[in-house]
């Protein structure tokens, strides 16, 4: 698969393609059920398939401090989406200029001169253009004008539930995982490179590796049980996300977790984190003697849920 940032790194071999546009934060069942009708016509026509994403996500620029909470940062993304058999992936910048294009600069500039689109797969509630003018009906309109086909993809609903990356982050929220891996078509993880930290919780005790996060706003927040991939092993733990109250920092949102028994070097490698369970909320404490002895009583609460049900089994 590949990957291009922007429209100016667009080549002559990339025009005429079967493509879909949108945010596909998560790569969910939903957006998954979207692909696989891509791949389908993109068959048919003798085509490759292109998905047209952007970075930052369009209510990330326009109101940074409401936007939701992102499922997945651009690598994760792009690794989901060639996972799902894409050929091409175009990033496009969302930025002042994009943000004003009108519908049909939009579809001249992106769809038409940008990619030369065949055929166009898009959700049923997809909207685009400067104040969102542009839906399913104009690009019908667009597609007889500029020579392209459109198809709107139906929702998809699992067991009576709209999947949507808004239910996902809602599972998430209430830290209910098997909703959230049911939305999603696999367990919910985070990934990202293991930095030196403060080095503050291995002074009490509990070494815990800091995994750096690259998001605006993240959807989880709080103390879990959790596990990771280590050179084809899984490791149990206990993981706090949050902002660290109780020291002072940055104020920004850090992932750090506490492998159980590991003993090792992490430092620089990317490791993969996956959430089975919500033991409490972040909270603030006291002194770091009342942290300590919250950590030593998580981890004690997480040795004993992982020895009642080994890892091996919680997977299944």
């Amino acid at each position: 698969m590949q990957l291009v940032r922007g429209l100016h790194n667009l080549r002559p071999e990339h025009r005429g393609c079967v493509a879909t546009i949108g945010n596909f934060d998560g790569v969910h069942r939903g957006h998954q059920a979207i692909l696989a009708r891509l791949r389908d016509r993109a068959r048919e026509l003798g085509l490759p398939t292109c998905v047209v994403i952007f970075e930052p996500q369009p209510r990330e620029y326009f109101a940074p401090e409401t936007a939701p909470a992102r499922l997945a940062r651009l690598r994760d993304k792009v690794q989901l989406l060639a996972a799902e058999g894409i050929d091409l992936v175009l990033c496009l910048a969302f930025n002042q200029r994009l943000s004003q294009l009108s519908a049909d600069e939009f579809v001249k500039t992106i769809v038409v001169d940008g990619l030369g689109v065949r055929h166009l797969e898009v959700g049923d509630d997809f909207r685009f253009g400067c104040d969102r003018a542009g839906d399913f009906d104009f690009l019908v309109e667009a597609g007889k004008k500029y020579g392209f086909t459109v198809e709107a993809a139906n929702t998809v609903v699992q067991d009576g539930l709209r999947v949507s990356s808004t239910k996902v982050r809602t599972a998430l929220a209430n830290a209910d995982f098997a909703l959230a891996a049911h939305l999603l078509g696999r367990p919910y993880t985070i990934t990202g490179r293991v930095l030196h930290g403060q080095k503050l919780a291995r002074q009490l005790g509990t070494p815990t590796a800091n995994i750096q996060l690259k998001r605006r706003r993240i959807p989880l927040s709080g103390v879990y049980l959790t596990s990771a991939e280590i050179d084809g092993k899984r490791w149990p733990g206990v993981a706090n996300i949050g902002v660290r109250p109780t020291v002072a920092g940055d104020g920004r949102p850090h992932l750090e977790i506490h492998l159980l028994d590991f003993a090792g070097d992490l430092y620089g490698r990317r490791l993969t984190v996956e959430f089975h369970q919500k033991l409490r909320e972040e909270q603030r404490f006291a002194s770091l003697e009342a942290l300590k002895s919250a950590i030593d009583a998580d981890i004690a609460a997480a040795r004993a849920h992982w020895h009642a049900q080994p890892l091996t089994k919680s997977l299944k």
